[in-house]
């Protein structure tokens, strides 16, 4: 969508969940975090658990809102390839070794690999779609190949899922109205629910959903051994049976760009039906960000509904922008924050200050030593690199740079 047609209230909402996703993403120190900005354990809903939901939900809003329009294929396969890629270059980052090179020089060597990535994932030329096809395959290589390095590399996570949400949702725009989208969306939820209930677990026993034992978690470690999660290694919460569900959270999004600008107030109380449908769910079939329940697909899907209701009333209805600015800022380039938010990390923690990477030398130097409480401590270190970024991102702001994959 060019500048001219955006709707604001959808960029809003993109920076409310982006600068939510940097800060529960980035604390200064992981072991002292306010309980709101962590996941739930197991069970249950925190704020931190509505980020990823919101964002398959807003993928499922933009994809929708030229509701007779067809995405092209090629567009399709691009996008999905590029979104794909991006999430395992993620994962390989940490993997990439030259001879016993370690430190400095290793460091070079990972960012120069990353510009490349940047040039070739940020920006458009001609034959781009093979260039992707042919990294995918490279990529898949290096995984699946016999190479010590990549052996364990992870290949489920948060962009991944989005690439292969996207890819259905693209797909089934402009070929299926609201009515079947409503019936897909009922069928994926209900389906799930059956299958995590009733199907037994091979060598565990009647379906379940303890931590590690159920049948997501089961068909994870079938499918992809040694490629998942590093804390959980046999599952994965971005794992392959999970995605069905979350493929429901980006239908809940299609609904909602088909219906937000003309039946606000009525979608906005769908919403409302949606997360006590899903609490009321809660009681049977819990809901739980790591398996993606079908519960938690409506409870936190509700949630974005109302959001987005509410906002475009606000600003897009009423006028009132004056407070939108510095979120617009975050939400215009999400995809920016996200890769880089997961690269800056990783890379300043390859250099050594005191025996610490310069992280968590910063987050001791700068905030550590000098606050009390290691709480407020740590949410000062994630309130600072926010604040990095948006002086960054505002910088490309002003200018008029929106970076797309």
């Amino acid at each position: 969508m060019d500048a001219k047609n955006r709707i604001l209230s959808l960029d809003v909402f993109r920076g409310i969940t982006v600068m939510m996703m940097t800060i529960v993403n980035n604390p200064g120190d992981w072991g002292h975090i306010y309980a709101p900005l962590e996941h739930a354990a197991w069970n249950g809903c925190t704020p931190t658990d509505l980020v990823f939901p919101f964002f398959l939900f807003i993928v499922g809003v933009s994809v929708s809102l030229n509701a007779k329009q067809r995405v092209p294929a090629s567009k399709i396969l691009s996008r999905t390839l590029s979104l794909l890629l991006l999430g395992w270059f993620l994962s390989f980052f940490s993997k990439i070794h030259v001879a016993d090179w370690s430190g400095f020089p290793l460091l070079l060597v990972r960012l120069a690999a990353t510009g490349l990535v940047t040039v070739l994932f940020f920006t458009e030329y001609a034959r781009k779609l093979y260039v992707l096809m042919a990294l995918f395959i490279g990529a898949l290589i290096l995984a699946f190949g016999g190479f010590e390095d990549f052996a364990n590399v992870r290949l489920p996570g948060v962009l991944p899922r989005i690439a292969v949400v996207y890819a259905l949702l693209a797909s089934l725009q402009g070929r299926i109205g609201g009515r079947g989208l409503i019936v897909f969306f009922v069928v994926l939820l209900i389906s799930y629910w059956a299958m995590m209930q009733y199907i037994p677990v091979p060598g565990i026993g009647a379906g379940n959903l303890h931590e590690g034992t159920n049948l997501a978690a089961y068909v994870d470690n079938y499918l992809l051994p040694g490629h998942l999660w590093s804390v959980t290694k046999t599952w994965d919460p971005e794992g392959i049976l999970s995605t069905i569900p979350a493929f429901a959270t980006g239908i809940l999004g299609m609904l909602a760009g088909l219906y937000f600008r003309s039946q606000t107030r009525l979608l906005a109380l769908a919403g409302l039906s949606c997360s006590i449908l899903g609490a009321i769910w809660d009681l049977h079939f819990p809901i739980n960000k790591a398996l993606w329940t079908s519960s938690f697909v409506l409870y936190t899907g509700g949630w974005a509904m109302i959001l987005l209701c509410l906002l475009y009333w606000i600003v897009d209805i009423q006028k009132v922008t004056t407070w939108t600015k510095s979120f617009v800022i975050f939400g215009v380039n999400p995809m920016l924050v996200f890769f880089f938010s997961g690269i800056i990390p990783r890379a300043l923690n390859m250099v050594e200050i005191d025996g610490k990477g310069i992280s968590a030398y910063l987050q001791d130097y700068l905030f550590a030593s000098r606050i009390s409480d290691p709480y407020v401590a740590s949410l000062a270190g994630a309130l600072t690199y926010l604040l990095i970024w948006y002086v960054i991102l505002r910088f490309f702001y002003q200018r008029g740079r929106i970076f797309k994959v």
